[in-house]
């Protein structure tokens, strides 16, 4: 009984501290996963690369399980050679117009217990950038 008074509050404590852990790594891949979907949705084509609606309905639809979840969507250009464009179709002398889609996501993790300010609430990130088929 002694043994036991004295190791439950230790087995107690790493038990939470791992499910904390794991409860972070599904929010972090999660909230990349989603990017992912919603830059795949972009890619496609020229049209469902202006969708920036479509591509975030797509990421919150990989994530649905993530209430906290935000979605930025955008396009942009850049030319062959490497140099900025502003996507109007004579910016590119020389070389041609790549299309990108982007996707930014993130999401609030709040432990469920809190340490004494060891764990606070963090926002996790997930960004995918993809070259559209054009």
């Amino acid at each position: 009984m002694v043994e036991l008074a004295l190791c439950l509050p230790l087995l107690l404590a790493l038990f939470i501290a791992v499910a904390e852990t794991g409860r972070a790594f599904y929010i972090a891949i999660s909230v990349s996963n989603a990017a992912r979907a919603g830059v795949q949705y972009g890619a496609q084509n020229l049209s469902t690369a202006a969708d920036n609606a479509g591509m975030r309905q797509a990421a919150f639809n990989d994530a649905p399980n993530i209430a906290s979840m935000t979605v930025v969507a955008t396009h942009f250009c850049k030319c062959s050679d490497g140099s900025a464009s502003t996507c109007l179709a004579t910016d590119c002398t020389g070389s041609h117009r790549l299309l990108y889609a982007q996707v930014n996501t993130s999401a609030q993790y709040t432990p469920v217990i809190n340490y004494a300010g060891i764990m606070r609430t963090t926002t996790v990130p997930g960004l995918a950038v993809m070259r559209v088929v054009q």
